[in-house]
């Protein structure tokens, strides 16, 4: 259900309390849809989640749905998370599928709370990397950190920096996951950069991709043209695409040679409307488990919905 402004406005006022605000490293636990989490006081996730339900559960629904279809003789199915954080995703894919996945983590910050998280998790294995796309380094980025994410911008490097890690360094570096099935990466810009990246890196077992889609975020990354992802994904054979708002309601499907005209919905932001960039999910026509998942989750044709009521 699309939530209301008063909705939204209560949800402000909770996560700018002062004694939040002035405390805002404190380490708390709680239990977000349906895991249990250790996090600083300040993310956010807690509040989006008790705001919309819906909330980042069509990663999670699509997981299963992958899961359930697909025919795996046994063997656990293999998800990559780019941009793992707290590895809240990475926990809720493994408790509904059992599944085993690959966090990648760029900011040590939030590589401590992984580690609280997932350390312990025999189907998680974490990965300590800022993820580039090829063998450059990136190390004149600095980490920017919000509440609850972190977003990677030119500077002058970070003194607390992980060491770069290519994609193709990652795939040899984890032969368990050479048959992933599943690629989710949310890293605030750096999307329509790793994940054509890493489609391009696992495209001979053709997994579902899962990603954020914000334009204006992406150019702050140093990427003066995110809309270039849809071709480099349409020639590896990636051509169905599931939108959904960043509240996770669903905004409907599209053909990938379309998204360049509909993302410009996207720019500028449209706050307007209520929701500011996109969950995308994209596979390949010949994937009928991920047809079939698309069609049930997000079954009309894209249309700009506002979420205000």
């Amino acid at each position: 259900m699309p939530v209301s402004r008063m909705q939204r406005g209560r949800a402000f006022v909770r996560l700018n309390m002062p004694w939040r605000r002035l405390w805002p490293q404190r380490v708390v636990k709680r239990r977000v849809q349906g895991v249990d989490l250790y996090l600083p006081w300040s993310h956010a996730l807690p509040d989006f989640a008790t705001l919309g339900p819906r909330y980042g559960q069509n990663l999670i629904a699509l997981a299963v749905a992958l899961d359930k279809g697909s025919a795996s003789g046994g063997a656990p199915m293999r998800v990559l998370d780019i941009g793992a954080n707290i590895g809240d995703s990475a926990a809720q894919i493994i408790a509904t599928t059992g599944s085993e996945v690959l966090c990648v983590e760029g900011d040590p910050y939030w590589v401590d709370f992984l580690r609280r998280n997932l350390g312990d998790e025999p189907r998680a294995v974490i990965e300590e990397s800022l993820l580039t796309p090829d063998d450059s380094e990136w190390a004149d980025v600095s980490p920017v950190r919000g509440r609850g994410t972190t977003r990677f911008e030119a500077g002058t490097g970070s003194p607390d920096a992980l060491p770069s890690l290519a994609m193709s360094a990652l795939r040899a570096k984890h032969p368990a996951f050479d048959r992933l099935r599943l690629i989710k990466s949310d890293t605030d810009g750096f999307d329509p950069v790793l994940v054509v990246a890493a489609a391009e890196t696992w495209s001979d077992v053709s997994p579902v991709l899962f990603f954020e889609f914000d334009p204006g975020l992406a150019r702050k990354a140093g990427n003066p043209d995110p809309n270039a992802m849809w071709d480099k994904l349409a020639q590896l054979g990636y051509s169905r695409l599931a939108v959904w708002d960043n509240c996770s309601d669903p905004l409907g499907q599209m053909d990938i040679a379309d998204a360049s005209k509909h993302a410009a919905t996207l720019d500028p932001r449209p706050s307007h409307l209520g929701y500011h960039f996109w969950d995308v999910g994209a596979c390949k026509p010949d994937d009928a488990v991920a047809v079939a998942a698309f069609d049930e989750m997000v079954p009309d044709a894209f249309d700009v919905k506002g979420i205000w009521r």
